[in-house]
């Protein structure tokens, strides 16, 4: 049997809207004793009573039913233990809560999967499966497609199956609330969270609710103490604070409804959900995941899971501010109006022209800077001017120089004079004129530099490149990167609101993604992709 393990998602920590996890309900929780925790809390092992009473209450069921855990995960494992392990046999549905094949090839059973990705529950298949099982799972709404299935859909598979473990994670943002129906069965547990709609996903804290037998043997598996004292106390506390959880569950299937008709919208399929989630099939998910992530919005693939390859899962917010910007986010990503371009490095070669005219006018100021003390210069920041970067270059050095002398300087190197050619003439195009028609073919595209304007018109003339830009922005018109005023300036001229920028600095990434648009780099980190040359830009467009 083939080891699988479970990988958290990760980030860097430029994404700070994480809507990779299916965390829950943001609301602040008004914690008045906390910092007056008894020490007994703190000193006697946890006692989870309060909390059992408090569920049992809202559930209608006895003391005895519940059986709370250290997360929905922990209630999980406990039934494998229980019931799983070398030569029993499980089933579930694929693609379903990755825990629960993890969990399989942990105890060293037999998973049998039924696929299932929306619409009507397979029951004959899963029934037919489930014959002699030692136990079934079921998750819904199933993490991570969101379909659901029905009362008398889990009442055939209860009927042929031993345990069956009914996972109702997200059962607060579903059209139906299965438990209720679901205890009367006799062989069905019930795995709860307080993870998702009650906002606890850091406390850990879930529950089982199933008939006494079933949970009594159930608790003799897993740690006798799964749930902290604190944990607990913090958790009965949020469940006397609970009147906004219907509000931001109505607020999730409003936002669901929103987001389903932006994929419309956008030409990409979803899987219709009554989870906190939806789950959109793309061409290329991984793009999509790092794409959205340079734009700071975290959203799960699935990488290593061949099932769900072209596909991202992505948790609704539950706060408006936070959905205009996943909206914002994946209308960038997925149907962008223009692509950006910087100029030197990007479109033009200026490894013998600019750049060399820095370390000649230094050097005709009897001060030596190398090749790779500009490399260092640009990849540090604020290095767009090159007039300014040479100064600095030649003061680092110990002489100070006037901007003004050194710009004339730096023209006269670079453009030449009646006998002496310039170094302009050392520059070769990064992008053939056939490519950059086909691009504009596809939308608008823009010039964003730090060249005076005349320069960089004769440049994008020289190479065949100037008809076909739509928009540029050259020194005279805004400040320099990583300011992001001129990005903006450009979208402003184009009037699109969505944009792509391809740049080669640390300065072009910065300024866009200030400007919210999304950063292709030309060996350059931080960007959504990091390509060996302009052209391949082709290869990422919708």
């Amino acid at each position: 049997m083939s080891h699988r393990t479970y990988t958290p998602s990760r980030f860097a920590p430029e994404v700070d809207l994480d809507l990779s996890k299916n965390e829950g309900n943001p609301a602040t929780l008004n914690l008045s004793q906390s910092t007056q925790w008894p020490d007994e809390l703190i000193r006697r092992y946890p006692d989870t009573t309060a909390l059992r009473d408090q569920l049992a209450d809202f559930h209608k069921v006895r003391l005895e039913q519940i059986l709370v855990t250290a997360g929905g995960d922990d209630a999980l494992f406990r039934c494998f233990l229980a019931r799983l392990g070398p030569g029993a046999t499980a089933v579930a549905t694929t693609p379903t809560f990755e825990m629960i094949p993890i969990y399989s090839n942990q105890v060293g059973s037999e998973l049998v999967e039924i696929e299932w990705w929306g619409g009507q529950f397979p029951t004959t298949l899963f029934v037919s499966a489930a014959a002699g099982a030692d136990a079934v799972f079921v998750v819904s709404p199933n993490n991570p497609t969101g379909a659901t299935i029905t009362e008398a859909e889990l009442r055939e598979v209860s009927k042929g199956a031993g345990l069956v473990v009914l996972d109702a994670a997200y059962s607060e943002f579903a059209d139906d609330d299965l438990t209720p129906a679901a205890l009367d069965m006799g062989n069905v547990v019930v795995v709860r969270t307080l993870s998702k709609a009650y906002g606890l996903a850091g406390l850990r804290v879930g529950f089982l609710l199933g008939p006494v037998d079933l949970i009594q043997e159930l608790s003799s598996y897993g740690s006798p103490y799964p749930v902290s004292s604190l944990s607990a106390a913090i958790a009965s506390e949020r469940l006397r604070q609970s009147n906004d959880v219907a509000t931001f569950v109505g607020e999730i299937r409003s936002e669901r409804t929103d987001l389903g008709e932006l994929f419309d919208e956008l030409g990409v399929e979803t899987l219709p959900s009554e989870g906190n989630f939806i789950l959109a099939e793309t061409k290329n998910a991984e793009w999509v995941t790092d794409a959205c992530a340079a734009l700071g919005v975290g959203v799960r693939g699935f990488p290593g899971r061949e099932i769900l390859d072209s596909w991202v899962r992505i948790t609704l917010p539950g706060e408006p501010d936070q959905f205009a910007r996943l909206a914002r986010t994946l209308t960038t990503v997925l149907a962008p109006e223009a692509l950006l371009f910087d100029l030197d490095g990007v479109l033009v070669d200026v490894s013998e022209s600019y750049r060399r005219s820095i370390i000649e006018t230094a050097a005709s100021f009897g001060v030596a800077v190398s090749a790779g003390d500009i490399e260092r210069a640009k990849s540090n920041g604020g290095a767009n001017d090159d007039w300014d970067l040479t100064r600095r270059l030649i003061s680092e050095r110990g002489k100070q120089l006037a901007y003004e002398d050194v710009a004339a300087r730096f023209e006269e190197i670079y453009q030449g004079h009646a006998d002496t050619p310039g170094l302009k003439q050392n520059e070769r195009p990064l992008v053939d004129p056939s490519t950059w028609s086909r691009l504009a073919g596809a939308m608008p595209l823009g010039v964003v530099t730090g060249r005076p304007r005349a320069e960089a018109e004769e440049v994008l003339d020289r190479f065949g490149l100037l008809t076909r830009t739509s928009v540029l922005v050259a020194r005279e018109d805004a400040p320099f990167k990583p300011d992001p005023a001129p990005v903006r300036l450009a979208m402003s001229r184009l009037a699109v609101d969505h944009a792509w920028l391809v740049g080669d600095t640390p300065d072009d990434i910065a300024a866009a993604k200030s400007a919210g648009v999304l950063p292709i780099g030309i060996g350059v980190s931080g960007a959504a992709r990091t390509l060996d040359r302009t052209t391949d830009i082709e290869e990422l467009l919708p």
